[in-house]
């Protein structure tokens, strides 16, 4: 046990901190090279529990999925310039949340992806804000603990907007990737309903999917999401 219990910290310390898709979670495998801008269903939801999901949508280089209801436990905002940096100052806290460090004591199994929301600054040397969430499993979400500095965030229904990248996330990718999902999108149906669900909320907001093990250097899937309602 130790030894798992080693190998799902460096997991999730490489997706926190490296920062670095059809139908649901028991359909579809994934491909077996590297990704650009084509959507495969993320290999590491055939061994660890993922949100479950179905495609309503396959366009040039993104996907739109709805997701069904879940629970995740999250992070209060970090402010820093550094996606990688928060994702360090996060990681610590959820990981002990998983491993029994809550309210209850109560254990749970490492599941995919691990998430930080993004909400950009203004400028390049301004702080942005970072909210790290961990995916409760399935047989632990009617009796999720809370956790002091963690709150649980209740997901209903859902539609995201994907675009997947491979390798190791860093921070100089995400904005580029983001951007690019963006324009992919832009004068649809899509890139309305996003607009209109996020209010007219200037900042820019985006989500970074992370699936990998720091042991995996091919075939290594990462998602730029926007969420949205319908």
């Amino acid at each position: 046990m130790a030894g798992f219990d080693l190998f799902k910290l460096s997991f999730l310390v490489s997706l926190l901190s490296q920062s670095q898709s059809h139908s649901n979670l028991n359909n579809n495998k994934g491909g077996d090279t590297d990704i650009t801008v084509g959507i495969v269903f993320p290999p590491t939801c055939n061994r660890i529990e993922c949100p479950i999901y179905d495609v309503i949508h396959s366009g040039n280089g993104f996907e739109i999925r709805r997701y069904n209801s879940s629970m995740w436990v999250s992070t209060q905002p970090i402010h820093d310039i550094s996606l990688v940096d928060a994702g360090r100052t996060a990681f610590y806290k959820l990981y002990d949340y998983i491993q029994g460090k809550n309210d209850n004591h109560q254990k749970m199994e490492m599941t995919a992806p691990v998430i930080t929301e993004v909400k950009a600054s203004d400028g390049p040397f301004c702080d942005s804000s970072f909210i790290v969430s961990f995916f409760i499993p399935k047989e632990n979400q009617a009796t999720a603990p809370s956790a002091k500095g963690l709150h649980l965030q209740k997901w209903g229904p859902t539609y995201v907007a994907v675009r997947q990248f491979s390798g190791f996330v860093m921070d100089d990718d995400v904005g580029v990737e983001a951007a690019a999902l963006y324009a992919s999108i832009a004068g649809t149906v899509w890139s309305d309903a996003i607009e209109k669900s996020h209010g007219g909320d200037a900042s820019t907001k985006y989500i970074v999917a992370q699936y990998n093990s720091p042991f995996e250097f091919k075939n290594r899937v990462n998602e730029i999401w926007f969420t949205f309602y319908m």
